[in-house]
């Protein structure tokens, strides 16, 4: 066991203590009997209505079913992960049974921790690393994403309104048969989500797909402004994968009656003031990695050193019909979903995971 594994960071007088920013905060409780878990979060950090959120979901899922503590932190900055990793592995009061790392982002720095923190038990969501100690789980995002870029692409290619009853009035734009896609920080896991998507909206016909990049997590004023200028550019629908700044894309499709599709949560319900806009979110349950690895935890079964990849054929990824508008949909839409969501399973559809290759 290494020198350092319950050696506290020099200056912290406690976890509870540490409530700023990027640090550990009390988000839950902490010490005590049962299991606990610490959490270090994503940036754009809990609130965000989509994969923080879920997260959170699955540590409260895991908290009503076992005697489990919990405790969270939510970065500020990349530069914050290593340090909140191993304040986790660290600490003694409580010892930690299990840190999760939300986020993609964290890889490099939990490689480095998990091999020097031996007996610490790890898992991270969205990234593999390959130490015995962690278990690794990844989704197949391009899958769901499909779905939901199928189900834009039919809609932009028929007359479709909605509307009424203190709802927006939205409809597709007959003289136009193009779909927008507005991603947070562009990398090859959010180019899975672009791939995904425009391939579904290709494979229904000749659709225009548009793409741009908000270059954050945390802010919608661009979002929105991305969206608003593809709306304009002719989209009907757009689909965005990028944390809180989606909740500008939303803002923008009431504003000009069009819409929206959401992601990570079922929006319609997490971000509930859009649900007149969002045709869809395409679920991505990082709930489930988070409770499952807590679960297999309590049961004395960590998954370290193993590889769970999540997609549409075991529900790790879905694309849900917004709670509104939902029922809106066409029959013959849903028919077809169902029919491309068959052959995704089957193999007979093949989705292509980098948008250069649609």
């Amino acid at each position: 066991m290494p020198s350092n594994r319950r050696r506290f960071l020099a200056g912290a007088a406690g976890i509870g203590t540490l409530t700023t920013a990027g640090c550990l905060s009390s988000l839950g409780g902490s010490g005590g009997s049962g299991t606990n878990v610490g959490v270090v979060y994503a940036l754009g950090g809990l609130g965000d209505k989509a994969f923080n959120d879920m997260a959170k979901q699955g540590i409260d899922q895991a908290q009503e079913e076992f005697e489990m503590n919990y405790q969270g932190s939510e970065p500020g900055g990349n530069s914050e992960f290593p340090t909140l990793q191993r304040r986790f592995a660290e600490s003694s009061d409580p010892d930690y049974d299990l840190v999760c790392c939300i986020g993609f982002a964290q890889a490099e720095a939990l490689t480095e921790n998990a091999a020097q923190y031996g007996d610490q038990q790890f898992m991270i969501v969205d990234a593999v690393v390959e130490e015995d100690n962690v278990a690794s789980y990844v989704f197949k995002e391009h899958l769901g994403s499909f779905q939901v870029g199928h189900l834009a692409g039919l809609l932009t290619q028929r007359d479709f309104s909605t509307g009424g009853d203190d709802m927006t009035d939205a409809s597709t734009n007959t003289d136009e048969t193009t779909v927008g896609f507005v991603g947070g920080v562009e990398n090859s896991l959010i180019k899975r989500f672009e791939a995904g998507y425009t391939a579904g909206a290709k494979h229904t016909g000749d659709v225009e797909v548009l793409s741009a990049y908000a270059g954050s997590w945390s802010d919608p004023a661009q979002g929105k402004e991305i969206a608003l200028s593809m709306y304009e550019d002719g989209a009907d629908v757009v689909y965005h994968a990028a944390g809180g700044t989606g909740t500008g894309v939303f803002g923008a499709a009431q504003e000009r009656g069009r819409y929206a599709i959401g992601v990570d949560s079922d929006q319609s319900r997490s971000a509930a003031e859009y649900k007149d806009v969002i045709l869809a979110s395409m679920v991505k349950h990082v709930d489930t990695a988070v409770y499952t690895s807590v679960e297999n935890v309590v049961n004395d079964e960590h998954a370290g050193g193993e590889v769970s990849a999540l997609g549409l054929e075991t529900g790790g990824v879905e694309a849900v019909l917004g709670q509104t508008l939902g029922d809106e949909i066409p029959d013959d839409v849903k028919s077809a979903l169902e029919e491309t969501k068959s052959g995704i399973v089957d193999g007979d559809i093949s989705v292509p995971e980098d948008p250069d290759d649609v």
